[in-house]
């Protein structure tokens, strides 16, 4: 994972809730293996017509049952059912127009099929070293099982 993707998600977070994601101390390579490990889910993605995961930390490989080679091939509608995803494009668009949410909740999907609800999640807009937007983020540090598996994310 490229450090200066962590730097601008960590950057960005800062900027607009006013607060650190993870203790911002020691070199950048250190943080980024702080948020690699942090006790909660970080995941994003970049810009794009149809976005791909570019990073998801330890408890989002865990909760999402991937290896970092199948999250970051994946794309990122792909973490909702089909049911859930005009709900999850909404609130994307909410976050990308106010540069963050706060508090959101909805139901996710595993690779194996295993569906969760997220609960008190923040997304914000990832932004560059000018201010320019990159991508979106999200994490959360709840999230309730719901139920027996699914149908597995098919690409």
């Amino acid at each position: 994972m490229d450090v200066t993707w962590i730097r601008w998600l960590l950057d960005s977070y800062a900027f607009w809730l006013n607060q650190e994601l993870i203790e911002r101390t020691g070199t950048l390579e250190e943080q980024s293996e702080r948020l690699f490990l942090a006790p909660f889910v970080v995941l994003s993605h970049a810009r794009a017509e149809d976005p791909i995961l570019n990073y998801g930390n330890q408890q989002a490989l865990d909760l999402w049952e991937m290896s970092w080679q199948e999250f970051t091939a994946t794309p990122s509608r792909l973490t909702a059912e089909p049911l859930n995803r005009t709900e999850r494009a909404r609130m994307l668009e909410q976050a990308a127009a106010r540069g963050f949410i706060t508090d959101y909740q909805g139901v996710r999907i595993s690779r194996t099929g295993r569906r969760f609800l997220v609960k008190q999640a923040t997304l914000w807009n990832v932004l560059d070293d000018r201010g320019g937007k990159q991508g979106q983020a999200a994490c959360f540090a709840r999230w309730i099982p719901l139920g027996p598996p699914n149908t597995p994310i098919t690409r």
